[in-house]
């Protein structure tokens, strides 16, 4: 356990507790001191303080305790990883498709968490004291690309704050059936649990939340398909998925979302081949851009189209 013993300084009279503590312990993240306050893990002016809002004064002593992380319930379990960038806050991976990222019922191990916990092993400083790496996004388990995982409590914050006002840079690599008209636009409309099937995303009138997808054609395939950039304004379950099939124009692979035509028209019978039996959606993570939640250094990277897309792109240029 570590014990942090600090004097309340004149200019921070009248200030919250946990606001003040965020700014003077800049290792740990405001939402957990937060926690630490309310388990009776902080005294003020020697005692226990459990309220978060608590207004300080000049000259108080104040006493953090931090209990050690404790160990992830996942396992470490070691597997190759693309580490594209790494540092002392945060790691960043191009995951393959078919791995899931955190552990879930029916997906018990084997994650892209239980990796990062055998990879990363005692750089993990804790999040919500727990040994664990930061998810602070996901991308589906058949969607291969760039994901960013903190490493600490303040990196975890650091991103979740970039996250939740949208200041994420993401583009994805989309394969979609048909050819949209226009080639270029942009498509909003909350998503959702579908009313229908709960085990799905739609476009809902009421109860979801609002979501925007910006959306440019890349390439087409004769009337079959077409390749597009989809940049996301917000980042909602399913989003891209939901919103080209909204279009008609569903991943080619998406056996949720997909809608694939009910005829290929006159095209090489090895290419109908593919596209029937590709087994998984074509969606690829390619652009991740964030500003580093220590430095504030810009960071951008790209990760190009897997083997399995690229196989896809060159079956659809024999059209």
């Amino acid at each position: 356990m570590d014990k942090h013993s600090l004097t309340v300084p004149e200019d921070a009279t009248a200030t919250r507790l946990d606001k003040w503590l965020a700014e003077a312990l800049p290792g740990q993240s405001r939402s957990r001191l937060k926690a630490l306050i309310t388990e009776g893990a902080v005294t003020v002016a020697g005692l226990t303080e459990r309220d978060p809002a608590r207004k300080l004064k000049a000259g108080q002593a104040v006493v953090v305790s931090v209990p050690a992380p404790v160990d992830a319930t996942p396992r470490p379990q070691a597997m190759d990883l693309a580490v594209v960038f790494e540092d002392e806050y945060l790691i960043v991976i191009d995951k393959p498709a078919g791995l899931v990222v955190h552990p879930a019922p029916g997906n018990p191990d084997n994650t892209l968490v239980n990796a990062l916990l055998a990879h990363c092993g005692d750089s993990l400083q804790g999040i919500g004291g727990v040994k664990r790496p930061g998810i602070v996004h996901r991308i589906d388990k058949d969607t291969s690309g760039l994901l960013v995982v903190a490493k600490t409590a303040a990196a975890h914050e650091g991103l979740a704050a970039q996250f939740k006002v949208h200041s994420i840079e993401r583009v994805y690599d989309a394969f979609v059936w048909g050819v949209p008209k226009p080639a270029r636009g942009v498509v909003t409309g909350a998503i959702g649990r579908s009313a229908a099937n709960r085990k799905k995303m739609a476009i809902v009138k009421r109860g979801g939340k609002a979501a925007e997808t910006h959306y440019a054609t890349d390439a087409v395939f004769g009337t079959v398909a077409a390749h597009m950039k989809c940049r996301l304004a917000t980042g909602r379950t399913h989003q891209i998925r939901v919103h080209l099939a909204s279009l008609g124009h569903g991943l080619i692979g998406d056996q949720v979302y997909g809608a694939r035509p009910r005829a290929f028209g006159k095209i090489p019978a090895d290419v109908a081949t593919v596209l029937k039996t590709f087994p998984r959606q074509a969606l690829h993570a390619a652009v991740l851009g964030f500003a580093h939640p220590a430095t504030g250094k810009a960071l951008m990277f790209e990760s190009p189209l897997p083997t399995d897309l690229q196989a896809l792109q060159a079956a659809l240029s024999a059209i």
